[in-house]
């Protein structure tokens, strides 16, 4: 699927039905399992190697419209690559989304306008223990709540892909890969990709601050024994590793920043660091302040923005613990070099989490003083990184030429 528009779910299933049906015997559409709410979480297969790649749509409600465009076009190319007898002996395995609940719930904003505004005035993301991805810390991996998460684990025993790609999306920034284990010669492929469509590559994402980087825009997670790892060690991307797979999560931007890319030192790093954690600590505790002074009766049932909004309202001294001089645990290693790229990530960071709990806090409860505060954190986000939209189209092509960068050096 290309053009200018974002597709639904139900965009993406039907897409899938017609690859089925132009490229019959080589594409494959299979139901693997069922969200909580009852969806099925579809499976799009192509080809008939014997290697297996699997890649995941959707792994994040707010990502799933970009992710599904992309595994479109990448079953298509793989489709026709097959039918022209230039196969190369793997079978491709498309998650259409993995949380069908979660995306139908961003997708009022998906026709657009395409703007920071709106993006936020339809915007969810499910708490942390309800995102698929994320698996128990105490190892058992059947135990797993979601029965997303088990099917995703569930296709990962089963298949023992050599590849596993997770899709992902931010708001403002640059693309980049994170990888399980480094794959020499990415880095090149995205770097050129990223320029020739004019997408800067994060050089210093917040999102990887202590992992390894063998070049712009590629981050290599550490073992799951060190704690840089962070949430990486318990998760679908973790868990591939004992099939000798590897896991590769592409990021592309909605919205890019060329400071994203700027990989000189920054002029003040102490400084802009401080006023980050410090706005955090400040922007969050307001918004939980917001949500006591609305009437529970106004709200009702526990939903899952509101568990969501709990949860980020609690967590704020926390999140900057990692970079903030202010409030780091004494003791803890220096920091990395902090250029431009890796201050503007967390300063995005610092901005971003507020401004998605506002969000779907306005979205539970529409009053004024709310609406007021998106409206007014969305112009500074706006005025602090002059954000440019990133066509859809080109969203779409940076992920899946990605997603063959890791596979063809994987394979060379």
């Amino acid at each position: 699927m290309t053009g200018e528009q974002y597709p639904t779910t139900a965009d993406v299933t039907h897409g899938a039905r017609r690859l089925t049906l132009r490229y019959r015997g080589l594409c494959r559409l299979g139901e693997v399992g069922r969200s909580r709410a009852g969806r099925p979480l579809l499976m799009l297969t192509v080809g008939q190697g014997p290697r297996n790649v699997l890649v995941v749509a959707g792994p994040h409600a707010n990502e799933a419209a970009v992710g599904g465009a992309t595994v479109l076009r990448l079953a298509e190319r793989i489709a026709e690559t097959c039918r022209s007898g230039a196969g190369d002996g793997s079978t491709w395995h498309f998650l259409l989304c993995i949380d069908p609940d979660g995306a139908a719930l961003n997708e009022p904003w998906l026709p657009g306008p395409y703007t920071l505004r709106r993006h936020y005035e339809h915007f969810f993301r499910p708490c942390a223990a309800e995102q698929p991805e994320w698996l128990p810390h105490d190892g058992t991996v059947r135990s797993a709540a979601l029965p997303e998460t088990r099917t995703l684990v569930g296709l990962l025993d089963r298949l023992r892909p050599v590849l596993q790609c997770s899709l992902h999306g931010i708001d403002v920034g640059g693309s980049f890969v994170q990888l399980t284990r480094d794959v020499p010669g990415v880095a090149e492929r995205i770097g050129k990709s990223a320029a020739e469509l004019d997408i800067p590559l994060e050089s210093g994402s917040s999102d990887a601050f202590q992992w390894p980087s063998p070049g712009p825009g590629v981050y290599v997670m550490p073992p799951a024994s060190d704690p840089a790892a962070g949430d990486g060690a318990h998760s679908t991307w973790a868990h591939a590793e004992r099939y000798d797979g590897v896991t590769a999560i592409v990021e592309v931007p909605m919205w890019a920043c060329d400071r994203a890319a700027d990989t000189t030192p920054h002029p003040d790093a102490d400084r802009a660091l401080r006023t980050a954690g410090a706005a955090l600590r400040r922007d969050l505790p307001t918004v939980a302040r917001m949500l006591a002074r609305i009437d529970p009766r106004t709200i009702g049932a526990d939903g899952p923005m509101l568990r969501t909004v709990r949860e980020l309202v609690g967590i704020g001294p926390q999140l900057s613990a990692e970079w903030d001089p202010a409030v780091r645990p004494a003791g803890a290693g220096p920091l990395p070099e902090m250029t431009t790229a890796r201050v503007t990530s967390i300063q995005v960071y610092a901005q971003r989490i507020p401004l998605r709990a506002a969000a779907m806090l306005r979205r539970i409860a529409a009053l004024p003083a709310v609406t007021r505060l998106v409206d007014s954190w969305c112009e500074a986000y706006e005025a602090a990184y002059r954000p440019r939209w990133v066509p859809v189209d080109d969203q779409v092509e940076q992920q899946a030429r990605s997603v063959m960068a890791v596979y063809e050096e994987l394979r060379s």
